[in-house]
């Protein structure tokens, strides 16, 4: 595993944002994809995607969110700005 040699505090307002207090956060490189979950195990009864993000629910709680190709999504974030 490399080392983090710096940390973007940019995004840091970002995770603030959530309504949750604990989070995960997990990459899998080999697909391209990041997870985020609220709360584990997630137990989510609906999901919605909206195009290569997928919003997983329990009722009405927002408890998962998957980021499909990640590093794409970041790219046209960045070139964005």
């Amino acid at each position: 595993m490399a080392k983090i040699k710096e940390f973007d505090t940019s995004v840091i307002p970002y995770f603030i944002k959530f309504s949750q207090k604990h989070y995960w956060v997990d990459y899998d490189e080999e697909t391209d994809t990041l997870y985020i979950s609220f709360r584990k195990p997630q137990c989510a009864d609906d999901s919605i995607m909206e195009n290569d993000i997928i919003y997983h629910h329990d009722g009405d709680q927002l408890v998962g969110v998957t980021v499909l190709h990640a590093k794409t999504l970041e790219k046209s974030v960045t070139s964005a700005k």
